[in-house]
């Protein structure tokens, strides 16, 4: 079967390889794609926003399976387009993707169906939010309703800090018309999780649990980015707090799916922040999380293209996800200056002398004479598996020792 990749980070890259495994799959395309998806896919060039483009092509080849990666195509409706014509797509239509499409959104379902999360307020005019700015007290989050490509939420200290967000937002619109609407939250303390889901339409199934590093410096220090690390499984999540989460979260998220018929067929990932065993929703996206792909389908035993099509016909089982007992590490690296400005075109050097880790490309493209650069602020994901976490984070900070290139910066705290 020929199967189509549609993004270009090192999700994409992630799933590209984890389909290459699959006995069923010939032939694999990414549309941009990267330099890394090019050793096991051919890569295309047509932008994740460009559904018509992506649904011709996909007809034209006689693609059996698309799998989208990033959230814009998903939320623009690319589901809805494949579906029109026939086309087995591995994503939720436009309606189910309103939970990463509008914060607002997300939070009346979550309160509807008596889901825990933070206490909160939806705003849309700026004059009534900076009335309630003080309700829940500092910090208080801040969210521009719409995507933001990861960069829409203030976590504000002060009220200076909070009033300046919120007139960033929805006076200066920095983020457009996903600033037009805002929502404040009350701040949540704890330790944050990330669970993915496979939902099918009738059934919510986990996947293992991972954790996340969002900030750029050891010790969550600095700024927010997409995603510095992670390992997997969650050292969080015990017997427990599994059944806590199924009981409190998962079985309420499915009723309120199926009572709104709401006909949800993907992955939904849940950001959670516990508190003494307690799990409440940050947020939810609605596509595999990055980098916590590269961490999670490193523990996969299952061919994963058998569940993306039981996930498009309805029928996933429990039985049909398998798990390695391993433990998996990624560690990103990234461009100097990033989450702010950054330079591209930096030479990347030491990849092929990577041999016990996998080395996933977030942001890079091939020049002439097969020299990989650098062009994006997350760069490369190097993921490893051992049999314990230590074993494997041994094995990644060794192979990123290999590696190099202008500016390079990494955490050294992932997993510790």
């Amino acid at each position: 079967m020929k199967v189509l990749v549609i993004g270009s980070g090192g999700r994409e890259h992630a799933l590209a390889w984890k389909i290459s495994q699959s006995p069923k799959v010939d032939k694999i395309y990414c549309a941009p794609g990267n330099a890394g998806t090019e050793d096991l896919a051919e890569n295309v060039d047509i932008k994740v926003d460009d559904i018509e483009a992506l649904a011709d092509f996909a007809q034209k080849e006689s693609i059996d399976l698309t799998v989208v990666g990033p959230e814009l195509p998903l939320v623009m409706g690319i589901s809805d387009e494949f579906n029109k014509r026939n086309l087995a797509v591995f994503g939720p239509d436009k309606i189910c993707s309103q939970f990463e499409g509008s914060k607002a959104f997300t939070k009346k379902f979550l309160m509807k169906y008596k889901i825990p999360t933070a206490e909160y307020g939806e705003y849309d005019h700026i004059q009534d939010a900076i009335k309630d700015i003080d309700k829940y007290g500092y910090p208080v989050v801040i969210k521009a309703d719409g995507l933001a490509a990861g960069k829409g939420v203030v976590i504000a200290e002060t009220k200076d800090v909070a009033l300046d967000a919120l007139n960033d937002m929805m006076k200066k619109r920095v983020f457009g018309e996903s600033g037009k609407v805002v929502v404040l939250e009350e701040f949540l303390e704890g330790i944050e999780a990330s669970v993915l889901c496979f939902v099918d339409g009738k059934s919510i199934i986990p996947m293992e649990s991972a954790q996340d590093y969002k900030r750029i410096f050891d010790g969550d220090k600095g700024l927010n980015t997409g995603g510095m690390g992670t390992y997997s499984p969650n050292r969080l999540f015990d017997f427990k707090l599994e059944e806590t989460m199924e009981k409190e979260i998962l079985e309420p998220v499915m009723r309120g799916l199926l009572m709104e018929g709401m006909d949800f067929r993907g992955v939904l990932f849940i950001g959670l922040m516990i508190k003494d065993g307690k799990p409440k929703v940050l947020e939810f996206n609605v596509r595999f999380g990055d980098p916590e792909t590269e961490s999670v389908l490193l523990r996969m035993e299952s061919d994963i293209v058998d569940i993306f099509e039981k996930v498009v016909k309805g029928e996933l089982s429990k039985e049909d996800l398998k798990w390695k007992l391993d433990k998996a590490v990624c560690v990103v690296l990234a461009s100097g200056g990033y989450p702010g400005d950054y330079e591209k075109g930096k030479d990347i050097k030491g990849i092929d002398q990577v041999k016990e880790a996998i080395v996933f490309h977030c942001g890079t493209k091939k020049a002439a004479g097969g020299k990989i650069l650098t062009d994006g602020g997350r760069v490369l994901a190097v993921s490893a598996l051992g049999k314990d976490l230590d074993e494997a984070a041994k094995k990644v900070y060794s192979e990123i020792e290999k590696i190099s290139f202008e500016g390079m910066q990494y955490r050294k705290d992932i997993s510790k």
